[in-house]
C-alpha cells in the first residue's frame, strides 16, 4: 500500500478507506483496553490520531511506542468519535521503525525554552513551533523564485568565495589552504597569498550585489538568492554569521522603479504566506505572537509612505520622545527611530530615501546636492529596516572618485569599473535578508530560530 501524508488525509479524507501513514509519535495515552497515538509526519502542523485495540497488539510493541518513536500504521480511516479531529485511523497493524528512549528523549510533552531547543537544534524540527517555521521558510523561498520568474528575471548564481568586499567593512571570513601555523611570507613580512590556492587573498562573500550588477548590465533583470557571511562579533537576536540574501539587480531602473518593485515584492510574499501557510501562521499567532496576523495584514493593506531621510530626521527631532540613540542629520537611524516612524507617526510601512552619502556604501548614486545618495530603506512594524537598496552609480568618474575617497582597493575593482567604461546604464537594486523576512512573517523574536542551523560567534554546532 502506498503511504499517504497526514496533510492529505486531513484535507481530503475518504472515511472507510484503507490507509498507510508513517511518522513520529507525538503523544500516547490510553488504558489496558484501548490506546490513542498521535502521529505527525511533518507535512502539517496537525497530528492524525491512531486508535489501537490493545488486545490486537503485543504488550511489548505498545510499550515501545513512546514519544519520539517512528512508526508505520495500516488501518481504516473513520470519522472520529472524539473532539479535535474529524477523522482518525483504526489501526490493523503497526510497525515500529525506531524506538525512542522515553527517559532520554529531550522533547517531552511540556513547554521547552527556545534556548533549550537551540541546544537541541537537531531535534527541534519535530516541535510544532519549528515545524511551522520551517514549512513557512520553504514556502517563502518558493514564493521568491516564483515572483521573479513570473516577472521575467533570471536567477544568477554569484560566488560564495570572492576576492572583493562589497560593503567595504572588512568583516569577512578568510578562505585559505595555507598552513596557518607556518604561512609563507612575502618580502614585507606579510602573508604571501600568491602561494595560496587562488593565488590571492579570498573570503566568504558578504553580498552577491557587485557580481549581480554584471549580470543585470547584460541580461536586464536578475536576482540572486544565496548564503552570505559576516565575521561580525555580534551576539544579538538580530545577527548571524551565516545568512541568506535575496538581491535583485535591474538595468534601466531608477530609484522610483526600485521602490515600486520592493513594495510589490514584499506584499506578494506576505500575501503568498497568508494564502498558503494559514494553519502554521494561525498556530504562531496563537502561541508566539498574538499580533502576527494583524501585522501581516497591516503591511498588505497599506501603501508605503515615501519620505526623505532629511524629512524623517525632522520628524524624529520634533517628536516628544526620549531616544536611546541620538537623532541628528548625518547619523544612521536606529531600530527605535525606524519603528516610531512606522508604528506611531505614519502608522504605515515607510520607505526612506536620499541618505547622507557619508553613511552609505560607495556604489550608491550621488545626488546633485553633493551630500546625499539615492539610497532607500524599507521599514516595517516590529522590525525596522527589512530592505536596503539604491540606484547604483553608473558614472565611471564619480564611482572611481568614491572608491578612492573610501580607500578601497582599486586594483581589485577593475572588473566592476569596466561595466561603467563599456556601455554603462542607469540601474538599481536592493537586498532583502531572508532571515529578517522570516522574523517578520513568523513572529519569532530571535533570528537563530528562523534558520535551521544558526551560525553565531562561538557556535558552529550541528
Amino acid at each position: 500500500m502506498k503511504r499517504i501524508k497526514v496533510r492529505e488525509l486531513l484535507t481530503s479524507p475518504v472515511p472507510g478507506s484503507e490507509v498507510l501513514v508513517k511518522g513520529w509519535v507525538r503523544t500516547k495515552r490510553g488504558n489496558k483496553n484501548i490506546v490513542f497515538i498521535a502521529v505527525n509526519d511533518g507535512s502539517t502542523i496537525n497530528n492524525i490520531q491512531v486508535v489501537a485495540d490493545a488486545s490486537a497488539f503485543s504488550e511489548q510493541l505498545l510499550k515501545d511506542i513512546t514519544t519520539g518513536a517512528c512508526i508505520a500504521v495500516n488501518g481504516r480511516l473513520v470519522e472520529s468519535q472524539g473532539q479535535g479531529q474529524a477523522v482518525e485511523i483504526n489501526a490493523s497493524s503497526i510497525e515500529l521503525y525506531g524506538k525512542s528512549d522515553a527517559e532520554l528523549y529531550p522533547l517531552q510533552k511540556k513547554g521547552h525554552s527556545m534556548e533549550f531547543l537551540r541546544e537541541n537544534a537537531h531535534l527541534r524540527f519535530r516541535t510544532n513551533t519549528f515545524g511551522a517555521v520551517f514549512r513557512i521558510r520553504h514556502s517563502m523561498a518558493f514564493a521568491i523564485h516564483k515572483y521573479f520568474n513570473d516577472k521575467g528575471f533570471f536567477y544568477l548564481h554569484t560566488p560564495v568565495i570572492t576576492g572583493s568586499d562589497c560593503e567595504g567593512a572588512g568583516e569577512m571570513f578568510h578562505v585559505t589552504t595555507l598552513d596557518l601555523k607556518n604561512p609563507p611570507l612575502n618580502d614585507a613580512g606579510g602573508i604571501d597569498y600568491s602561494a595560496d590556492f587562488f593565488g590571492k587573498e579570498t573570503n566568504l562573500t558578504v553580498s552577491g550585489q557587485l557580481e549581480g550588477e554584471l549580470g543585470a548590465l547584460a541580461l536586464g533583470e536578475i536576482y540572486t538568492f544565496g548564503p552570505t557571511f559576516r565575521a561580525e562579533n555580534s551576539n544579538t537576536p538580530r545577527h548571524l554569521a551565516e545568512f541568506w540574501m535575496i538581491e535583485p539587480e535591474m538595468a534601466f531602473y531608477d530609484i522610483r522603479d526600485n521602490m515600486d518593485l520592493a513594495e510589490d515584492f514584499v506584499k506578494y510574499l506576505i500575501k503568498y504566506a497568508l494564502e498558503n501557510c494559514r494553519e502554521d501562521l494561525e498556530f504562531l499567532n496563537n502561541m508566539i505572537d498574538k499580533e502576527l496576523l494583524a501585522r501581516l495584514r497591516f503591511v498588505l493593506e497599506n501603501s508605503f509612505v515615501r519620505i526623505s531621510y532629511t524629512e524623517a530626521v525632522a520628524i524624529l527631532s520634533a517628536a516628544d520622545r526620549k531616544w536611546d540613540y541620538p537623532v541628528g542629520w548625518g547619523r544612521d537611524l536606529q531600530a527605535e527611530h525606524e519603528r516610531y516612524l512606522v508604528e506611531e507617526h505614519f502608522k504605515k510601512p515607510v520607505i526612506l530615501t536620499d541618505y547622507p552619502r557619508d553613511i552609505k556604501a560607495f556604489y550608491m548614486k550621488q545626488n546633485d546636492d553633493g551630500k546625499t545618495v539615492k539610497a532607500m530603506d524599507v521599514l516595517f512594524p516590529g522590525i525596522g529596516e527589512i530592505i536596503g537598496g539604491s540606484q547604483r552609480e553608473e558614472d565611471y568618474n564619480k564611482l572611481l572618485e568614491r572608491i578612492r575617497e573610501m580607500k578601497l582597493p582599486e586594483k581589485d575593482m577593475w572588473w566592476y569599473l569596466d561595466t561603467r567604461r563599456f556601455g554603462t546604464a542607469p540601474h538599481s537594486g536592493f537586498g532583502l535578508g531572508f532571515e529578517r523576512l522570516m522574523l517578520f512573517v513568523t513572529g519569532m523574536s530571535n533570528i537563530r530560530d528562523v534558520i535551521p542551523f544558526p551560525r553565531t560567534p562561538r557556535n558552529a554546532e550541528f
